[in-house]
């Protein structure tokens, strides 16, 4: 494992550049929409397309909005050089080109807006109390989001999902020879989902067999892409309560994968689940754990993001889980009595991918 240089090695500053980036926090519930309106009512899209710039008056004619709106929406996007301003015309700047085009800043905008927003009101009573009260505020009276996927109101619903795939699927092709390496003929998938990655092993090997591990609201989806691909006979789904350790996995596999699942628990919850699994595999089975590490990524932006999702687990998810560093998952590892045979970093978006094994 090559050593990461620590995230967030912060430059000295003069007292004015920390006011002013002290300020643009206190203000960055105001920017952030003014910025996603900007996106989403075609204002930097036009801006785009325009080799002088516009003056508020043109654009207003062009997105048909009200003046006043865009005049107030670009003042705020130029305050975070969104857009320029030069000669009364307004330009897209390189920022803005960012949120016009990058796939990802839009799918963390939609999630942020459409699932975070409204519930990070109620961070700090969800900290205090141990419990997403953002959720139970914005969403309904749950115990965690997990129950509540497939019913939410959309586009938070769509959002979620969106954001959930597009930072767990791109790393399912490269770790699958790692996955099969060793020839396994039953495979283990804790908190599958709607079943890709289930189905996607199917695919990958004629005759494996695939048993999902999950709630009863993400079982009833699974069952149905599962059906849709054709391999009812080979992917099957039960429930069991991952919260409730004194319940056994069933035995006898030669892979356990837990893709981003880890994260959706607390330190505790961690380690018994992590010896459940180690009971639940071969004498010489595997766990693969692939998570994204917010201390172990190779730029500052992917581990500003990732150590910013924990307060979704906070207000949102359940109220005690995050997401961990690298060595807390080494430690939970420990704990549990299994250790780490093979590391893969790197892979998708910043994610580290683990295979574990009994401890010899």
């Amino acid at each position: 494992m090559t050593a990461k240089q620590q995230p967030f090695a912060h430059k000295k500053q003069s007292a004015q550049e920390a006011i002013y980036d002290a300020q643009k926090i206190a203000f960055s519930p105001m920017t952030f929409q003014a910025v996603r309106i900007a996106w989403k009512r075609g204002l930097l899209k036009t801006l785009d397309k325009s080799k002088t710039g516009l003056t508020p008056e043109e654009l207003s004619v062009s997105v048909k909005m009200r003046l006043y709106g865009v005049r107030v929406i670009l003042e705020s996007c130029l305050s975070v050089n969104v857009v320029s301003l030069l000669n009364e015309r307004y330009c897209i700047t390189k920022v803005g080109k960012v949120f016009l085009y990058s796939e990802m800043t839009q799918i963390n905008m939609n999630y942020n807006h459409d699932v975070n927003y409204l519930g990070m009101f109620y961070l700090e009573e969800s900290i205090d109390n141990a419990s997403p009260e953002g959720l139970k505020k914005v969403f309904g009276d749950y115990d965690t989001i997990y129950p509540a996927l497939t019913s939410l109101p959309e586009p938070a619903k769509s959002s979620w999902f969106a954001f959930d795939h597009y930072y767990s699927d791109i790393a399912f092709p490269s770790i699958l020879p790692h996955v099969f390496k060793n020839n396994p003929n039953k495979i283990m998938d804790i908190g599958g989902n709607t079943g890709k990655f289930s189905i996607i092993c199917a695919n990958y090997k004629a005759n494996v067999k695939v048993t999902i591990v999950d709630i009863p609201e993400q079982i009833a989806v699974a069952k149905t892409e599962i059906s849709k691909a054709g391999f009812s006979d080979r992917i099957d789904t039960i429930h069991i309560d991952m919260l409730n350790h004194s319940l056994p996995l069933p035995k006898g596999y030669d892979v356990i994968w837990m893709s981003q699942f880890l994260d959706c628990f607390g330190d505790n919850d961690i380690i018994n689940i992590l010896k459940r699994a180690a009971a639940a595999i071969t004498k010489n089975g595997k766990i693969f754990i692939l998570e994204t590490y917010w201390d172990n990524q190779e730029m500052d932006k992917a581990a500003f993001c990732i150590v910013n999702t924990s307060l979704y687990f906070t207000a949102l998810a359940n109220g005690t889980s995050r997401m961990y560093r690298l060595s807390d998952m080494l430690k939970f590892i420990n704990i549990a009595n299994l250790e780490v045979i093979n590391t893969i970093e790197n892979t998708g978006m910043g994610h580290t991918l683990l295979e574990v094994c009994l401890k010899k």
